[in-house]
């Protein structure tokens, strides 16, 4: 069995791959899906280990590389369902024993977890960053987290461009929360982030990089910006 250390999962045999026994109503696309499901070591891991989701690894990992996660941190996690991430952030902040803080946001409805705060809404309403600085202690976070993703419509410039408008408004909203050296991490598409985006990074954080973390799966198309260092609101370029 495979072992989860602070970065993901590793170690362990090779399990014997499983072919799914379904009805033949079932699409060829719905059949692929659920046998990559059954033949996947994180979605086995997150089960095993109580996450919500595969996706809490992609997180750990890459806090495993730059060390964001730290105890007493106030995290916002935009696109917060099922919950995977926050799962992660609460464990590591230690928001359970009253440290750190998380507060998480989603459309859909995030059941209770332990040591986080959450609402049902849209983050891109124009009352959203307000309720969720009303949140924070203090109106302010020391990080923010976006795996946010638009509807995918199979047209991939539409797609691109839909998912870099949710993270220019997480970016925005990052500038406009983080205290002075805090992180901004967020879901883009590969195929490079929209000039405008980074550049704004740029300027209000000392260090952006791209990072595709191991529990990324290999043919997905999504990276992450990890932008660190936040420069504080009197240290950005206005421009």
């Amino acid at each position: 069995m495979a072992e989860r250390g602070r970065g993901g999962i590793s170690g362990g045999r090779r399990l014997a791959r499983q072919r799914l026994k379904s009805p033949k109503r079932r699409s060829q696309s719905s059949r692929h899906w659920l046998e990559r499901q059954l033949n996947d070591p994180y979605v086995a891991a997150a089960k095993r280990e109580g996450y919500r989701s595969r996706a809490a690894y992609k997180l750990a990992e890459v806090d495993a590389r730059f060390r964001i996660l730290k105890p007493g941190r106030r995290v916002v996690d935009l696109g917060a369902a099922p919950g995977g991430w926050a799962q992660v952030a609460a464990q590591r902040v230690r928001s359970m024993d009253g440290e750190g803080q998380v507060v998480a946001i989603d459309l859909l409805p995030i059941e209770a977890i332990p040591g986080v705060e959450s609402i049902e809404f849209d983050f891109l309403h124009p009352a959203a960053p307000g309720r969720l600085r009303a949140m924070l202690r203090d109106g302010r976070a020391d990080l923010v987290l976006s795996d946010m993703a638009a509807q995918g419509t199979g047209h991939a410039r539409t797609d691109h461009l839909r998912i870099i408008g949710l993270a220019e408004a997480a970016a925005q909203f990052a500038c406009e929360v983080l205290e002075p050296g805090g992180a901004f991490v967020c879901k883009v598409l590969q195929g490079g982030s929209e000039r405008a985006l980074l550049d704004r990074l740029k300027r209000a954080f000392a260090v952006v990089r791209h990072v595709k973390p191991p529990a990324s799966r290999p043919e997905s198309a999504e990276m992450y910006v990890v932008a660190t260092g936040f420069r504080g609101a009197e240290g950005q370029d206005p421009r």
